[in-house]
């Protein structure tokens, strides 16, 4: 059995080939070196950078044409490494991967189920939002608290705890996603409390599908915002 490239390579070499397309070395469209001209940029080995190109393509930040080689397909904002790791972006984006489905449908079944008492909770954590962007604060946990209440309002104890036990890796992209709104501009916390609001409303009138459509284009819409997709 051949050898597996080590973690720690893969994951350096991934760590510098993004920065490289996050600091606009390589942007949108653009070809990356061959992979030889990468295992001599990067001293690595070709299994190492293989697996590094695979990573970047499984992100969506990179696709191969066959017979043409790898090209930039989105760059993440570049304000990112003043809040985060660059190898940890991997799992921001599974996290939202999982939360566009599963929210989705916890939305969906609220707008059915939810209790007056329910959606008195999630208008409650939406007003809490809204102070976040008057104080310009960053509100992570206020935003958790809004997802999690809408969770509750669905009724069923297995997306509750699906949600309340990703806590700290929601809190992640959360830190991550606000932080970046906030150094950016008021209209931008604004544009994400306009789609909070859609789902809020969405509850109100009972209406499932709507209540699932406005939890999925919102999660999209910030995992977008975030991957520059």
């Amino acid at each position: 059995m051949a050898a597996q490239p080590g973690t720690g390579l893969v994951d350096r070499v991934y760590r510098e080939i993004l920065g490289a397309i996050v600091a606009g070395e390589f942007k949108e469209g653009d070809k990356l070196p061959t992979e030889l001209a990468l295992t001599e940029r990067h001293d690595a080995s070709r299994p190492t950078i293989r697996e590094a190109l695979a990573r970047l393509r499984a992100d969506g930040i990179t696709s191969t044409r066959q017979g043409s080689g790898t090209f930039v397909t989105s760059r993440p904002d570049p304000a990112l490494p003043r809040f985060t790791a660059l190898e940890s972006l991997s799992d921001v984006q599974r996290c939202f991967d999982f939360r566009i489905v599963v929210e989705s449908g916890a939305a969906a079944l609220a707008a059915t189920m939810a209790s007056e008492a329910d959606l008195a909770r999630v208008v409650r954590c939406f007003g809490q939002l809204d102070q976040v962007i008057a104080d310009q604060a960053v509100g992570a946990g206020e935003d958790f608290d809004f997802h999690l209440a809408v969770a509750r309002a669905s009724g069923n104890q297995f997306f509750i705890s699906a949600i309340a036990s990703m806590q700290a890796q929601v809190l992640v992209s959360m830190n991550l996603m606000r932080n970046l709104s906030l150094i950016k501009s008021v209209e931008r916390q604004k544009l994400v409390q306009v789609e909070h609001e859609a789902i809020l409303a969405a509850l109100q009138r009972r209406d499932a599908q709507a209540a699932g459509q406005a939890m999925r284009s919102h999660l999209e819409n910030a995992r977008n915002r975030l991957f520059g997709k």
